[in-house]
């Protein structure tokens, strides 16, 4: 008898950041291309700041408000975020690598053509998160609700979704591989059933969106 072989997903590496001590950031506010090494932003209102293109090298922003925030083409290495909030944050095409994010409470957040690897995202809220021609690699969302998520058009390659509920997920012409789908608490995809290729979900799940795949391939399902 033939031992049927079993192909396993590959593990998400996580980030593993360890921060340097660091010195609490006093300045009047974010720069465009600016550059800030082993800085704390606590509890600063940086609604509205320009700082496209700037670089967070060993950084540590909590707790700060991000309220229509410009920091496209940004780069956080080595960074923690935890507790931030705000509405329209342009991260457009940033570059994000070895990045923890925490209990963030986000809305609309643009993250369209930016390269993230090895992030992590626990806990909080993300509404409407842009992520359409993304790369994601080696991303772990843990314990979080993403609400209407856009991957449209993403490449994503050792991606899991562990205990998160993600509800009206867009799919549609991603490029997946070893990604992670089964522990979500829920999980509800309204387009891009098709782009799954590359994914492992549970049986639960299939059963969850048997009517997607069927209306995908044109079938109708009646009693």
């Amino acid at each position: 008898m033939t031992r049927k072989t079993v192909k396993r997903v590959a593990g998400v590496r996580k980030p593993e950041v360890r921060l340097p001590p660091l010195a609490v950031y006093e300045g009047p506010g974010l720069d465009p291309d600016g550059d800030y090494d082993g800085l704390e932003f606590t509890d600063l209102d940086l609604a509205g700041q320009d700082g496209a293109g700037a670089r967070f090298l060993d950084c540590a922003v909590r707790g700060c408000a991000l309220d229509e925030t410009r920091l496209r083409s940004a780069r956080f290495v080595d960074s923690v975020l935890e507790g931030v909030r705000g509405v329209g944050t342009d991260l457009a095409g940033a570059q994000l690598r070895d990045v923890e994010f925490g209990v963030a409470r986000l809305g609309g957040t643009q993250l369209h053509g930016a390269v993230l690897e090895r992030v992590w995202v626990r806990g909080g809220k993300i509404d409407y998160l842009n992520l359409r021609t993304a790369e994601l690699r080696d991303v772990l969302f843990e314990g979080c609700v993403l609400s209407e998520p856009d991957f449209g058009g993403a490449t994503l390659e050792r991606v899991e979704f562990r205990d998160c509920v993600v509800t009206g997920a867009d799919f549609g012409r991603a490029k997946l591989k070893d990604v992670d789908l089964r522990t979500a608490q829920r999980l509800d995809i309204v387009r891009g059933v098709d782009a799954l290729a590359g994914a492992v979900i549970s049986t639960g799940q299939l059963l969850d969106l048997a009517s997607v795949f069927a209306a995908q391939l044109g079938v109708r399902v009646e009693d």
